[in-house]
């Protein structure tokens, strides 16, 4: 899935009607009251999406590190809102398998996650992550995962 350098996932893909950053942003606050800082949607195609997750103090390990489950959230998010952009706002598009693979301490005061689906079938999605830091050029972890839509 090779795309131009003029033809980005955005202009390919558009997300379903109605899924922007913003309503990506609302419905998942909507579903998570008592999770103020769960992922902010920054941008979502019919094909992917990048989040930006907080770098709290609880979720820093010895050492300064963001720790692995906040990293491995952070990209289960972004592959569940990359959904949205292409079956819409369904609450009930489930993890069906993620795995995840560290690269380097990720060291910074803000994490972020690019999600690209790969595949999008039926009730089957599937797509990779990647986190990094500060440095975009630098990804801290890599993840690959499926979601199922309900029927």
């Amino acid at each position: 899935m090779s795309e131009t350098p003029s033809e980005s996932s955005e202009q390919r893909w558009p997300a379903i009607d109605g899924v922007t950053p913003d309503s990506v942003n609302a419905f998942a606050h909507e579903q998570w009251p008592s999770n103020p800082n769960l992922a902010h949607c920054l941008e979502v195609s019919g094909r992917h999406a990048v989040v930006h997750v907080p770098v709290l103090p609880e979720t820093l390990r010895p050492g300064g590190f963001v720790s692995g489950p906040t990293q491995f959230a952070a990209a289960d998010v972004a592959l569940w809102y990359a959904c949205f952009g292409a079956i819409g706002l369904e609450a009930m598009a489930l993890t069906s398998e993620l795995s995840i693979r560290f690269l380097r301490p990720a060291i910074g005061d803000s994490l972020h996650a690019r999600a690209d689906l790969s595949s999008v079938g039926g009730r089957r999605l599937a797509g990779s992550v990647t986190v990094w830091t500060n440095d975009m050029d630098r990804p801290t972890s890599i993840a690959q995962g499926t979601y199922m839509a309900p029927r």
